[in-house]
């Protein structure tokens, strides 16, 4: 059957999902799904993460109390953990395209294929559009090395219903980080190989430094400069090997060695829509290649953070965008990014590194937190914080926050980025005390 729309989203995400909801109205839209509506966040990223992730905030908090008013250190029963995350997880697909059913949107599951530069091929049905919009987002990308077949990915990983003694993980990025915290807090032996001496290159790497010593201060193993070369089953467990004899047995492997776009399926040579291994080239507009068939959200290839929020806001501007509401070309905020370790490790705007080239024109201040009343009155064992100011407005231009409540200040912090509000400014806000957001005035000072 051939099916004519305005608009053709594929890819049912946060970005899919923001640009159909918002060209609904006024416009015959349709959205293709080959998976679970609502894409990788709901379903098998940041939200299944958090709700996992809460247990690590639970027992940090006690631990760091044992001996000031806790006796016992508590334990976490995976399965009933798995049972809560599947009584908040599953219903989200279902509901999701419930929303948009009810918005007019004509759902339709399968896989999508261009047959030429307007026309998708979708089951038995042909349909064209005059407007396409790509938003298949991205996977886990698997290392080619020999056994590569026994590699889970984090998929697998927010899937389990038992938690193994012992799991490995390969990889050195968020995506590993924040698993192994949930894993060891879990009660298993856990284990990071990476293959070299740099983890969390996005990050400042004293901070980065500071982090590996707390996970391993609570028994995560890290093999740096370990070049994994293959994988073998050894009965019910597996053996991962590396260069110059490097062996370590293992009850699972998971490989989190990056994400990688959705494309290969979509045929998109026929449509003359040019990518490469990053995924989906785009101008400053979002357009693709071929100027009916835009792309949004970690599909595309692009400098900023391939981040949920990042995907929204794509398809917010996308739906101004297709509607006339602007003409302008996209233009991003400061994008605040948190790593869910154990500590929190957050940052924003001009980077560490980034200052340090250019310190004629950025100064850096670092700040021990740890003895502040926030963190003392739960005793933290490290909290630092690093902002980077305009010498010359004198105005915060970047921060990076290490402590469990660094992603909360990150926002606020944020907040008063945008404002642009000067230390003056921040020291006349009266915020509810003692707060993250009190100690604001103290960070700006």
């Amino acid at each position: 059957m051939k099916k004519n729309f305005d608009v053709i989203v594929i890819g049912s995400g946060v970005a899919g999902m923001a640009v159909a909801n918002g060209l609904a109205t006024g416009k015959k839209v349709a959205i293709i799904e080959n998976d679970l509506w609502g894409g990788t966040c709901p379903n098998r990223g940041c939200d299944p993460k958090k709700v996992l992730y809460s247990v690590v905030e639970a027992k940090d908090a006690v631990t760091h109390l044992t001996g000031k008013g806790f006796s016992v250190t508590p334990q976490v029963h995976w399965p009933e953990l798995m049972s809560f995350k599947e009584s908040i997880i599953h219903p989200m697909s279902k509901g999701l395209k419930k929303r948009m059913d009810s918005s007019g949107i004509e759902t339709i599951m399968g896989k999508a294929t261009f047959i030429n530069k307007q026309t998708i091929q979708v089951n038995e049905d042909t349909l064209t559009a005059d407007k396409i919009i790509i938003a298949t987002g991205l996977r886990p990308a698997i290392l080619p090395i020999e056994g590569k077949e026994y590699l889970l990915t984090s998929t697998d990983f927010l899937s389990l219903s038992e938690m193994p003694k012992k799991v490995t993980f390969i990889g050195g990025g968020y995506i590993a980080f924040e698993l192994a915290t949930i894993a060891n807090a879990a009660g298993a032996e856990v284990h990071i190989i990476h293959h070299n001496n740099r983890p969390l290159k996005e990050f400042e790497s004293e901070l980065v430094n500071e982090i590996v010593h707390q996970l391993e201060r609570k028994g995560v193993i890290f093999h740096f400069d370990t070049h994994t070369t293959k994988i073998e089953k050894d009965g019910e467990s597996f053996n991962v090997q590396a260069k110059d004899d490097f062996t370590l047995a293992t009850d699972l492997v998971f490989c989190a060695t990056g994400r990688i776009p959705n494309i290969e399926d979509l045929n998109l040579d026929k449509a003359e829509v040019m990518y490469d291994k990053k995924g989906i080239k785009t101008n400053d507009y979002l357009q693709t290649s071929n100027k009916a068939i835009f792309a949004c959200g970690d599909v595309v290839a692009k400098s900023v953070g391939k981040l949920t929020p990042v995907a929204s806001f794509e398809g917010a501007y996308l739906t101004n965008y297709l509607t006339g509401k602007t003409t302008e070309k996209i233009n991003y905020p400061s994008i605040p990014t948190v790593m869910y370790s154990n500590p929190k490790l957050a940052q924003i705007g001009i980077t560490i590194e980034q200052a340090s080239k250019q310190q004629e024109k950025y100064a850096v201040s670092s700040i021990d937190a740890t003895s502040w009343f926030s963190y003392h009155r739960t005793n933290e064992p490290v909290s630092k914080i690093k902002i980077v100011t305009n010498r010359e407005t004198g105005l915060v231009v970047g921060a990076t926050c290490l402590n469990g409540k660094a992603d909360e200040l990150i926002n606020y912090i944020n907040l008063l980025m945008e404002q642009k509000m000067t230390t003056k400014e921040t020291a006349q806000l009266i915020m509810a005390y003692p707060t993250a957001a009190s100690d604001l005035s103290s960070i700006y000072n």
